[in-house]
């Protein structure tokens, strides 16, 4: 949920290049713009799926985040790997440029909707895979199941998302003892903000209630949770998870036990690229050999 700050971008890569991850030659690669990696590609529509990589992939960044501010070390992870990788900055406000993930849920699932779509007729790809991390993990399990185009999608990999609604670290709790109107004030002071998003994501919030209508999972396709118990944002941390046939729930701590990553570490974990690779390609996964140590804010 929360903006990932310059900083953390700046130490998971060079704890990245200490460890021998393979990301493109320069970090200015996942900055704005159509970038071509030596393999696959960032944002480059004229990348085209290859046999081992059949599927673009799309991935989705977190509130207050940019697609250039969030996911965009992994998203070079992925594209000098062979995949073909995009990336918007969805529910952004014409006031605020410099942020995304501001508006409704559904509102802005429909720019992804539109994106995703974009994506397939740019590049011939009958289906898309998706990964999100905190909103957009919820904003992949919501496209999934509510725009229609299931067909379309493959494999969705959501990292720390609030499925079933997040008390933020004890804050709905908080505002319910000491706001006057609980809750429902703490909604209407998230409107007033401009980040109406944060209803969405608490708990009986909008796009929770609607997601968690039925069955989450949708017949076909495959899903993949990756948390950390201790992420401190999308608490509890198990809210993340969907218990239903056809879902893998992970927490990074089954193959990295020490590793302590919180949530905004999450996007920038070598841990969890390791398994969303495996979840973007079953048929090469392999067990984290060598655990990294993530960050644990």
């Amino acid at each position: 949920m929360a903006r990932t700050p310059r900083w953390a971008a700046r130490s998971a890569l060079a704890l990245a290049l200490l460890l021998g991850a393979a990301l493109p030659g320069s970090p200015a690669q996942a900055l704005p713009g159509a970038q071509t990696a030596p393999s696959g590609g960032i944002n480059d529509f004229s990348c085209r799926p290859d046999r081992a990589h059949p599927r673009p992939v799309v991935l989705l960044h977190g509130t207050f985040a940019t697609w250039y501010e969030d996911l965009n070390f992994l998203q070079a992870d992925l594209a000098a790997r062979g995949w073909c990788t995009f990336a918007l900055t969805y529910g952004e406000y014409e006031e605020f440029p410099l942020l995304g993930g501001l508006k409704p849920v559904a509102e802005s699932n429909v720019e992804i909707k539109e994106y995703v779509e974009q994506v397939r007729a740019a590049t011939g790809a009958a289906k898309v895979d998706v990964v999100g991390h905190s909103e957009g993990g919820l904003q992949a399990l919501y496209l999934a199941k509510m725009q229609g185009i299931t067909a379309h999608l493959d494999k969705i990999v959501a990292i720390a998302p609030p499925t079933h609604g997040t008390d933020a670290a004890g804050l709905v709790k908080l505002a319910d003892r000491l706001l006057p109107g609980g809750r429902a004030t703490l909604d209407t002071i998230a409107a007033r903000l401009g980040v109406p998003v944060l209803s969405d994501e608490f708990p009986g919030g909008p796009a929770v209630t609607a997601l968690n209508d039925g069955p989450v999972a949708q017949p076909g396709l495959s899903y993949t949770i990756i948390t950390s118990r201790y992420d401190e944002i999308v608490t509890p941390a198990e809210t993340a998870f969907v218990r239903e046939p056809g879902v893998r729930n992970i927490w990074v701590q089954d193959s990295c036990p020490f590793d302590p990553v919180g949530h905004i570490g999450e996007a920038y974990d070598l841990n969890v690229w390791h398994l969303v690779r495996n979840a973007l390609d079953p048929d090469r996964a392999r067990p984290i050999l060598v655990c990294a140590v993530g960050s644990p804010g």
